[in-house]
């Protein structure tokens, strides 16, 4: 598994499709894909969405995802940094991205950092 993660519009996507050789239309958005067909899918972008959209299961289908998907890439935003929402919602969500984050990361032999389309590597390394 690889895990890149870094701020919104950091060029995350670009840097998967150009390094990895995936396809954008092989990318399963998690903002709006079928829950069911991710343990098959190649990629997933947007798992922070994902997270958001499966609530308190978040972290049991994270764990699952990684023993079924040893292979896939997935692409989650970094959203603890900066303010802390006011709203109870938004502060349990950024706690489960982040748990949902750590299980990922965990699970991953690559950890990438992707700013301004540069990739930093946090762990494994780079071939």
């Amino acid at each position: 598994m690889v895990m890149i993660t870094g701020g919104a519009y950091q060029g995350k996507t670009a840097y998967v499709t150009r390094e990895f050789g995936i396809a954008p239309e092989d990318i399963a958005d998690g903002r709006s894909c079928d829950i069911a067909s991710l343990s098959t899918a190649r990629c997933i972008s947007s798992y922070h969405e994902l997270v958001r959209r499966l609530g308190a299961d978040c972290t049991r289908f994270t764990e699952e995802l990684c023993r079924r998907s040893p292979d896939a890439v997935i692409i989650i935003d970094e959203i603890g940094c900066g303010i802390v929402p006011m709203e109870k919602s938004e502060r349990l969500w950024r706690e489960n991205v982040g748990r949902c984050g750590c299980i990922i990361a965990s699970h991953s032999e690559k950890v990438i950092r992707v700013v301004c389309g540069i990739p930093a590597f946090i762990k494994g390394e780079r071939e």
